[in-house]
Parts: C-alpha cells; sequence; structure tokens
C-alpha cells in the first residue's frame, strides 16, 4: 500500500512541473506527449537510473534510501511539508509513529483554557480530525457542526458533504482543498488509523469533488492563516486562525480563530457572543 501511494505521489508530482520550471532546456520541451516531466528527466535530476525511477513509480522498488528520497524532493522541487510526506510513504520519516485510531479527552487544564476565551472561537480536535471540544463562542459560529454527535464532528466531513458548509465558507473550493491536503497528511502518517480510511472511503462515495481532488496528491500543513466565514445573524467574518499542538498531549491541535483589533469582524464577534449570552437565544443547531 505504502508503495503504491509512493509511486502514486511522485507520478502527480512530476506531472505538475515543467521543464522550464526546472531549467531542463527548452527542446526538451518540444513534442512532449505527457502532461509535465518524463521520468528519464526526473531520474536524471535525482542522479538515479531511469529503471530504477521506473519501479519507483510502479512500487516495485522496495524501500528508497534517505539519500534517493532526498535527491527526489530535490528533483521535484517538493517543499517542507511535500517532502516530509514522501518520507512517510516510503517508511522512513524520523520519528513516525502510527498510533491508530485515537479517543483522546481533554485535560482539565486544556479544558479551561478553551472555555476561558470568551472573545476567540476555539476549538481542540484529535488525530482522527474529530473535534474533541469547542468553546462556547466556536459553537455559535458554527452552530450546525457543533450540534452533530460527538463521533461526528469532522470538519473535513461537514465541509464537503454538509451543502450548509458551502453558504458558510465564503471560500468553499479553497477550504475544502485544504482539508483534503490535511486529510491526506493524516492518512500517510496514520495507515492503521481505520476512522480516517473510514472517511476517505465515504468521501470518495459522496462528494462529487473529493475523488480528482485525492488524485492529485497535494499535501499542506498550515499552522496560521485566514478564513472567511458567512454566518446567518452578524453576517460575514474575516477571521486569523492560529494552530496549537500541546507538547503534553501531542495526538491534540487546539485551533484559536481571532478578529483583528478594530476590525468590523471583531465588531461582529462581540454582537455574536452578546447574541449567545441572551437568555432567550435559541441553542446551537435549534434555528
Amino acid at each position: 500500500m505504502a508503495n503504491k501511494e509512493l509511486g502514486d505521489f511522485l507520478r502527480a508530482r512530476r506531472a505538475g512541473l515543467t521543464p522550464e520550471e526546472i531549467g531542463l532546456p527548452v527542446e526538451l520541451g518540444a513534442g512532449r506527449r505527457v502532461a509535465g516531466l518524463r521520468r528519464g528527466e526526473v531520474a536524471r535530476l535525482a542522479g538515479v537510473s531511469a529503471e530504477y525511477y521506473t519501479r519507483l513509480e510502479q512500487g516495485r522498488a522496495g524501500q528508497p534510501s534517505e539519500q534517493v528520497l532526498l535527491a527526489l524532493s530535490d528533483a521535484l522541487r517538493l517543499d517542507d511539508v511535500e517532502r516530509r510526506h514522501l518520507f512517510t510513504l516510503a517508511g522512513t520519516a524520523s520519528g513516525m509513529r502510527d498510533r491508530g485510531e485515537h479517543s483522546a479527552r481533554l485535560r482539565p487544564a486544556m479544558r479551561q483554557v478553551l472555555e476561558s476565551m470568551d472573545s476567540c472561537p476555539a476549538y481542540v480536535r484529535d488525530g482522527n480530525l474529530e473535534i474533541v471540544a469547542g468553546n462556547a463562542l466556536w459553537a455559535l459560529l458554527f452552530p450546525d457542526i457543533a450540534a452533530l454527535p460527538r463521533r461526528e464532528r469532522n470538519m473535513v466531513r461537514w465541509t464537503l458533504l454538509d451543502p450548509r458548509a458551502r453558504l458558510v465558507w465564503c471560500d468553499w473550493e479553497r477550504v475544502a482543498r485544504d482539508y483534503v491536503h490535511v486529510l491526506r497528511l493524516a492518512a500517510a502518517d496514520q495507515p492503521r488509523n481505520q476512522r480516517i480510511t473510514n472517511l476517505i472511503g465515504e468521501l470518495m462515495v459522496r462528494s462529487p469533488e473529493f475523488p480528482a481532488w485525492w488524485s492529485e496528491h497535494r499535501v499542506h500543513e498550515r499552522s496560521a492563516g485566514r478564513k472567511r466565514i458567512h454566518h446567518h445573524i452578524v453576517g460575514d467574518l474575516e477571521l486569523q486562525f492560529e494552530i496549537f499542538t500541546p507538547v503534553a498531549d501531542p495526538s491534540l491541535s487546539m485551533l484559536v480563530y481571532a478578529a483583528p483589533p478594530g476590525s468590523p469582524s471583531e465588531e461582529r464577534l462581540r454582537l455574536l457572543a452578546s447574541w449567545g449570552s441572551e437568555p432567550t437565544a435559541a441553542a446551537p443547531g435549534e434555528r
């Protein structure tokens, strides 16, 4: 399985490059019948034989050495996340752990930190990419997913399968693609995690976009960025986010949203928090 995934990844990255991008003579690009680079071109750049590289793509070469993987990373112009993914697929990633399914619980101190953030929506997810807990403002910002049963609270599944997600994410396709890339990293890091395997299978069947995006073999890992969210009560918000991984609980990640100071989004978050604190406000998911 790992060798097939490795071959698929190499093939996808090779198809995404052109001779001009990597400094090959322009004449080598004339009359090409394949998308991207040829196998022989990648092999030459990596300093391996074309026959060996062909076996790698076909999953017949066994486990490549670290030196070969580093050379392929340079040849294919992989970024740091893609490079780590390549090593993981090859089974030689330093410190790689496959913990299988996760059923993490929040330590009381971490829960206290989460719930104390009354001006920032925040949630914690586990190694299954499932949401373990969210604070009150997060539940108000994402009432549809907050109302789901614990094992169904998964941002990847919700974003790709729930039609309401397309209304919540102002840039739905970009966000959905990002989650597919995060899922591919998680699947490579935990090849024996049945919950993630089941999620991939479900998305293959139920999401029209997922099979094509999954076949691109794109990976990335954002620890910070911006997202544009539409809320049915307060309108559009543009929020920054940061992702933190606690040293004491490395299988958990806390994602915290924040609005730029003095921005309309900050005022709308305040309005949402105020609305949620009113006694007559409906509970998330009851609208």
